[in-house]
């Protein structure tokens, strides 16, 4: 039976019209459209209860729904402005115009104006500032993009889509008609289906069981959802929290779980798709389509994600489980570090992404901060030498301490709680807290007698459509290894928040036989005293970095060389060249070094910003 979402406005959902001029575009989707080869359903024989948990169930049910946009606003919801004259565009410029009631991001293309929400719905990035190119534009911030005709999100990370609004030419000028709602909303949910499964939430069997609810678990499960994929859907997580924005923990250490959370507990009721938390599988059956949870429970499926992660890795010296020595996972972890942290001496181990965001976040917080490093220069394996330099002066202007160039020998305490953390160097330093961030290994030790292929170091080895090498059985995110497209399919582990968005939703079109494969771009940030530094691209292997712009004070653009080709782009205060040049690798353009040697950027000076 096909099952037929709300019926759209043909100029966007945020799009007002009069009842006689109303075109509408009614979406079919047949779910069971390309199912031939394998059926996507559990054996339909699962025993009628709910799973019980602790004594709870840990299921939602789907009675509730989500106060959505009514799909025909009425003429009082609607606002309509002239914006501009149609010369005052050239083609593939961007400009930000005023409605009254909110901005709107009015676009030029091939002679064609568009009218979109002008922020990113991830963090709010004005869209203006961002890239135009090939009928989409690029968030200047974090690398997202949207279809201009649809406002539709087609490319990571984030959840929702922009909204898309009318736009007519009268008399040579241009007019935006929009709803009011629309305009203050600036984002859009896409259309999904419901669960009509009846035996959801008291079944012992699943059509789609997900294990991980980190961001390729939730993609997975709305893609499928967008899709029109009506039956059964079980996330799992280890977590006690409803998906969250993980990346946000060491940046922001005292952010509430509520305020992270990626959907409310409305949105998972309304779509039916369950969430178990505290939910540990131990074993999976590959042979009988099963696995079994820590508590003893037994649950069937028809297709299997596994999105389970990475778990910290931690310190194997004398003193490793004394009190106030953390790895942060959770956002009790993180809660608790600068809880703890106010006034006292706090001590971070590794000079990563994660340790260096903490350190960052703790300077105004914290007594002292000391930043302890096996490597010369923080960051030096990822950005280089010369850029790892420039941000470790940032930190030292900000009173960061550094131990370079030496590890952890022992921690020291009283009455089991941390002192003293011991240096190989003999070095004694003050600490109160400790924080470890010394990376982390593949969560991935419940799959070993499972028949599902792991590699030496622990990882999920997939192809381009997420299978693994059992059939029905997909992974993604933090825990795989996949072959990057514009690297010579060279197979890679790349543990960004948005890689892990794009693995989801291709792990969910191939599930429904879409044959979709991963190209996405690698993009990834960090934020640091209140100043960004933006990724693109795979810089493993890099031989040589060539440098614009001013690293003394921070503004600049580093490009990651191997032989004659960019692999990778780093920037600081250089928006929006980052997303700039993954559009240009996006197009599957190769970017040769002797193009950025000469300093000369005019190859990518887009029109827009």
């Amino acid at each position: 039976m096909p099952v037929i979402p709300a019926a759209r406005l043909n100029l966007g959902d945020g799009g007002c019209s009069e009842p006689r001029l109303l075109e509408l575009k009614i979406e079919v989707v047949l779910p069971e459209k390309e199912r031939g080869k394998e059926e996507l359903s559990a054996s339909g024989k699962g025993s009628p209860r709910a799973y019980q948990g602790n004594g709870t169930a840990r299921h939602f049910h789907t009675e509730e729904r989500l106060p959505t946009p009514h799909p025909y606003p009425s003429p009082q919801d609607c606002v309509e402005a002239a914006v501009c004259h149609v010369k005052d565009l050239e083609n593939g410029q961007m400009r930000e115009v005023e409605l009254g009631w909110g901005k709107v991001l009015l676009v030029k293309d091939n002679g064609e104006f568009h009218a979109l929400g002008h922020k990113c719905p991830h963090y709010g990035a004005p869209l203006v500032k961002g890239v135009l190119s090939r009928g989409r534009v690029r968030c200047p911030w974090h690398g997202a993009c949207f279809n201009i005709s649809t406002g539709d999100l087609e490319d990571f990370p984030g959840l929702d889509s922009l909204h898309k609004f009318q736009v007519k030419i009268e008399k040579e000028k241009v007019y935006v008609r929009a709803s009011k709602q629309a305009l203050q909303l600036q984002r859009r949910t896409k259309v999904m289906a419901k669960c009509i499964s009846p035996s959801a939430g008291y079944s012992s069997s699943t059509n789609v069981l997900i294990v991980g609810a980190g961001a390729a678990g939730l993609v997975c499960a709305e893609t499928l959802r967008q899709e029109g994929f009506s039956d059964r859907i079980v996330l799992c997580t280890l977590d006690r929290h409803l998906p969250y924005d993980r990346p946000k923990l060491s940046k922001s250490l005292d952010t509430q779980p509520e305020q992270l959370a990626l959907r409310p507990k409305e949105f998972f009721r309304a779509y039916g798709i369950e969430v178990l938390t505290e939910a540990q599988v131990v074993t999976v059956d590959v042979r009988n389509k099963k696995v079994v949870f820590k508590d003893g429970f037994k649950l069937e499926y028809s297709k299997l994600l596994l999105a389970p992660g990475s778990s910290p890795r931690t310190l194997s010296c004398k003193g490793k489980e004394m009190e106030n020595v953390f790895t942060i996972r959770t956002p009790e972890d993180a809660n608790r570090v600068v809880r703890l942290a106010r006034g006292r001496n706090v001590v971070i181990v590794g000079a990563g992404f994660l340790g260096m965001e903490v350190a960052a976040y703790l300077t105004e917080k914290a007594h002292s901060v000391s930043v302890v490093e096996l490597e010369e220069t923080p960051f030096r394996r990822f950005l280089g030498e010369r850029v790892g330099r420039a941000l470790m002066k940032m930190f030292e202007n900000n009173r960061v301490k550094f131990y370079m160039q030496t590890e952890v020998s022992e921690l020291r305490g009283q009455e089991g709680k941390l002192k003293e953390v011991v240096l190989k160097s003999s070095k004694v330093v003050r600490a109160d807290v400790c924080v470890v961030g010394i990376g982390a290994v593949a969560a991935t030790g419940f799959l070993r007698q499972s028949g599902i292929g792991l590699d030496s170091r622990g990882f999920i080895p997939v192809n381009k459509m997420m299978q693994t090498n059992v059939p029905g059985v997909f992974a993604a995110g933090d825990a795989v290894t996949f072959p990057l497209a514009w690297r010579n399919n060279r197979k890679v582990n790349i543990p960004h928040w948005q890689m892990a968005h794009a693995q989801g939703r291709v792990a969910a079109q191939n599930m429904l036989a879409q044959e979709a494969e991963m190209s996405t771009v690698p993009y990834l940030w960090t934020a640091m005293f209140g100043k960004s530094l933006r990724y693109a691209g795979y810089g493993e292997g890099f031989d040589d970095v060539i440098i614009q712009g001013d690293l003394e004070e921070l503004k600049f653009v580093a490009f990651y060389t191997k032989g004659d080709e960019v692999i990778a782009v780093a920037s600081m205060n250089y928006d929006p060249i980052v997303s700039k040049v993954a559009e240009v690798l996006a197009s599957g353009r190769a970017i040769r070094k002797r193009e950025v040697e000469t300093g000369d950027m005019s190859w990518l000076t887009g029109k827009g910003s």
